[in-house]
């Protein structure tokens, strides 16, 4: 369907919780390309976090895609990242990590308004993840 490459902005960690370590990260940005929806990624989207006590970081993006022909599209993505907890270390210091080392998906659902695009308002897709110092890549797959 398409891949989405976003930048992040630093962590925030709201302190811990009941249910685990509360954060979120500011999303600043990025590109939207793919056979089924090009465009950007606008400035000012949020990926919620919950690092739970038993290594799993779940996720929950909110955030908006400017198609190429100006339309608006929002993207709900909820998903989980986990690995063993040497890579976990790794990829929390920012260094590369192979996509293949860890666990990253997410669950994408999609909104708009715009005539052209109302068929995406139907989708449900699904995203495999990578984790970048300041990146995350989601190649994003149609449900069908």
């Amino acid at each position: 369907m398409m891949q989405v490459r976003c930048e992040v902005d630093a962590l925030v960690s709201l302190g811990p919780g009941p249910c685990g370590e509360r954060r979120y990260v500011p999303l600043a940005g990025g590109s939207v390309v793919g056979p089924e929806l090009n465009g950007t990624v606008v400035a000012g989207g949020v990926d919620w976090q919950l690092q739970r006590a038993d290594g799993v970081l779940e996720i929950g993006a909110h955030y908006v895609i400017r198609t190429n022909d100006g339309a608006l599209v929002e993207v709900r993505s909820d998903g989980l990242r986990h690995g063993p907890p040497e890579v976990m270390v790794r990829l929390a210091a920012g260094e590369p990590v192979a996509r293949d080392a860890y666990f990253f998906r997410t669950l994408m659902r999609f909104t708009t308004g715009d005539a052209r695009w109302l068929h995406l308002n139907k989708v449900m897709a699904i995203a495999s993840g990578e984790r970048q110092a300041r990146l995350v890549v989601l190649d994003v797959w149609r449900l069908a």
